[in-house]
């Protein structure tokens, strides 16, 4: 055979960006994606990482999983991040509007089963008669409860296949997972039960066994915030493909001002709260069995704490880029995740960015 010469690649990836989310995430078992609003990868940073160069060093360590590369390969359920599929499906089939207000009760039972909201269960209160908004702002689980109720879980399926949940986004790298997105034919052929309200209440929250990557959060948000789904690709000069999804102009915008007040002084994401320009986004704290991936020896079935994520758009009046940063059984996404999302975004601006 004759040898042929290679090619250059020129990836999308901006080195400062990949150096700031780096040092940021400081070792913490996760991730830090960002995309642009094409779907080119700006970072994509899986944590802790190793040094190939001793990389002996770390074959021996089982719990850290420094091969695994977390923003493709790893699949978490994504918790109240989910919630913005679930209010465009809602708003989308006119099940609900902007205007739609339901009561936080604080809990909804369904025979011997409970399904609490978090603010409730964690300070025995409720916020009265919420619209879409402030429930986006305050990630009010009986709002979205309702919600799945309305559209049924057909639709939360089709709605979240839509957005590219459940499958590959097409980046070029080996060992990307599709995820899960389980529907009633999935549930009857794994468990031989039939689907229940409570397991479409958990799916509207972003529970049950719905499992997503970093990356694939990261172009869901996109879409959300775009009304496109695009193909993910780290080639600079590789061709753009986004397809439209057909949501409303109206249905955008109203889900893109809950995600503003999720940032402002009310919202679940304190540590955006005084942040410059203003941004778009949306925390999620997902409990999970304790098993990271497929492969982890350290899965347990004890108490364990549910992973953190929060999702941004940065700049909020005119996005420019998308953040994730998801931080595995590391205790609520606003407290844990959106510190480092602040971190990466105050550097990242003080580049002039």
């Amino acid at each position: 055979n004759i040898a042929e010469a290679g090619t250059d690649i020129h990836l999308s990836l901006d080195s400062r960006l990949q150096a700031i989310m780096y040092t940021a995430l400081a070792g913490k078992k996760g991730s830090a994606v960002s995309l642009d609003m094409q779907g080119k990868v700006l970072g994509l940073v899986s944590s802790p990482a190793y040094d190939p160069s001793h990389i002996n060093d770390y074959l021996s360590d089982k719990t850290e999983m420094y091969f695994l590369n977390r923003p493709i390969g790893g699949a978490y359920p994504p918790g109240s991040i989910f919630k913005l599929v679930t209010a465009l499906a809602g708003l989308t089939d006119q099940k609900i509007t902007s205007e739609t207000q339901y009561e936080d009760t604080g809990e909804i039972k369904v025979g011997i089963y409970r399904y609490g909201n978090w603010y409730f269960d964690q300070y025995g209160r409720t916020e009265g008669s919420i619209s879409l908004t402030k429930a986006l702002a305050r990630s009010n689980d009986i709002y979205f409860y309702k919600v799945g109720e309305a559209v049924g879980v057909e639709s939360l399926v089709k709605w979240a296949r839509k957005f590219g949940l459940g499958e590959k986004t097409g980046i070029e790298l080996p060992g990307e997972r599709a995820g899960l997105v389980p529907d009633k034919l999935w549930k009857e052929r794994m468990t031989g039960e039939k689907w229940f309200l409570g397991n479409t209440y958990h799916m509207a929250i972003g529970q049950g066994d719905l499992l997503v990557t970093p990356l694939q959060a990261t172009r869901m948000t996109l879409g959300v915030i775009s009304g496109r789904l695009c193909n993910v690709s780290l080639l600079k000069d590789g061709p753009v493909e986004c397809s439209d999804l057909g949501l409303k102009t109206e249905d955008i915008a109203t889900v893109r001002e809950g995600m503003k007040e999720v940032c402002a002084t009310g919202g679940t994401a304190f540590p955006f709260f005084t942040f410059e320009p203003w941004v778009l986004c949306k925390t999620g704290t997902a409990q999970h069995s304790g098993q990271l991936s497929d492969s982890d020896p350290s899965a347990s079935s004890g108490q364990v704490k549910p992973h953190a994520w929060i999702t941004v758009g940065y700049p909020g009046e005119n996005p420019e880029m998308i953040l994730v940063v998801m931080l595995e059984a590391a205790g609520e996404g606003s407290a844990e995740a959106g510190p480092i999302a602040r971190t990466i975004l105050d550097q990242w601006k003080a580049l002039g960015q």
